[in-house]
Formats: structure tokens, C-alpha cells, sequence
């Protein structure tokens, strides 16, 4: 990301009242808010470019082995920018490993693959941040609860006593096996011709 000379002296400005407070006139306030847009907007533009590199990538990877060049190209972009190869990556670049620059990225993406694989066993991701606490579940209706099985009556519960999944009653054979409907006769011939 770049910044232009203004978006640079406003930055500057920006982080100076940061570190050492002081009101701000209203342009100021202004050129921040600016800035903060243009951020937001090169961060967006950012993930669209990101987005459109790996559908692409996805695309030349079906198309295998045909698109075999193109596909190798895109993939050292995709991991000059971040990409952590995926499974679907390191079977195509099986495939793939007859030539010298498959082989290469094929180990290149095994390495990769490994280390973010250790990284997330680790509980942090690898170049960025450690996840933050997850928020609370909230229960939406119609959801587990909503799925489980009523309780059958003559089970009383105990109270301050948790029933067991081995403490309900035993089914009946009925349950377990519904009753034999009986096979319709065939119809009569009498009726076939009339």
C-alpha cells in the first residue's frame, strides 16, 4: 500500500495527536476521516484483487493438465501474496511434478502446507495475529433443542438426579419393529374384463 505526500502528512499529524493529545480543529478531523477512507477503500480493493487471484487459480486448476502453464505462473503469485496452498494445490501439483518448476513448487507448497498445518495445531496462525476469545453462541430457534425427542411418559425424572441414556425404559417390539401390512390380493379376472 502506498500513500500519497498528503496522505502522508495527514498520517504523520494523525499519529503525533495520538502520541501526545491535543484538540482538533475540524480540519483535521476532516483530512482523518479522509485518510481512514482511503484505507478502508485500498484494504477492500486489496481483498477483491485477493479474491479474484484465487478464483482464478481455482479455475486454471480444474482445467489441468491443459492450463498447466498458466496455472504454475498464478500460483507463484498466489504465494508470493500469502497463499497458503491448499489440498486440491498439492494433488495438482502431484500431477504435475514431470516438469522442473512443479517439482519446485511442489515442495515449496509441501513446506508451506506444513507449517500452517503445525501453526493451527499451535493455536496461532502463522504472520498474523492470535485469534481473539470467540463471542458467546447465541440459541436460535428450531435448533437442538427444537430436534430432541420428548420424553416418554412412565420416566419420571428424578429431581437433583440426571437421567442416564442408559436409564430409559426398554422399547417395546412394536417400536422396534412396526406390524407386517399384509399384501393387497391380486385383482380378479372377473373384474379385469368387465
Amino acid at each position: 500500500m502506498t500513500f500519497s505526500a498528503d496522505e502522508l502528512r495527514v498520517l504523520r499529524r494523525a499519529l503525533a495527536i495520538a502520541l501526545h493529545p491535543m484538540p482538533l480543529s475540524d480540519e483535521d478531523v476532516q483530512d482523518c476521516l479522509r485518510l481512514a477512507g482511503s484505507v478502508d477503500e485500498a484494504v477492500g480493493e486489496a481483498g477483491r484483487l485477493r479474491a479474484f487471484l484465487l478464483a482464478d487459480l481455482a479455475r486454471y486448476r480444474n482445467a489441468l493438465p491443459g492450463s498447466a502453464t498458466g496455472y504454475l505462473e498464478l500460483l507463484q503469485d498466489a504465494l508470493a501474496a500469502g497463499y497458503d496452498p491448499r489440498p486440491d494445490d498439492l494433488a495438482a501439483l502431484r500431477a504435475l511434478r514431470g516438469g522442473p518448476l512443479a517439482a519446485a513448487l511442489l515442495e515449496r507448497c509441501q513446506v508451506l502446507a506444513e507449517r500452517s498445518v503445525r501453526a493451527r495445531l499451535a493455536g496461532r496462525s502463522s504472520g498474523a495475529a492470535a485469534p481473539g476469545p470467540r463471542s458467546r453462541l447465541l440459541a436460535l430457534p428450531g435448533g437442538r433443542a427444537a430436534t430432541r425427542e420428548p420424553e416418554r411418559p412412565g420416566t419420571p425424572a428424578t429431581p437433583g438426579k440426571p437421567q442416564k441414556p442408559g436409564d430409559r425404559p426398554m422399547p417395546k417390539p412394536s417400536e422396534v419393529f412396526p406390524p407386517r401390512r399384509r399384501p393387497a390380493p391380486p385383482p380378479s379376472e372377473e373384474r379385469a374384463a368387465g
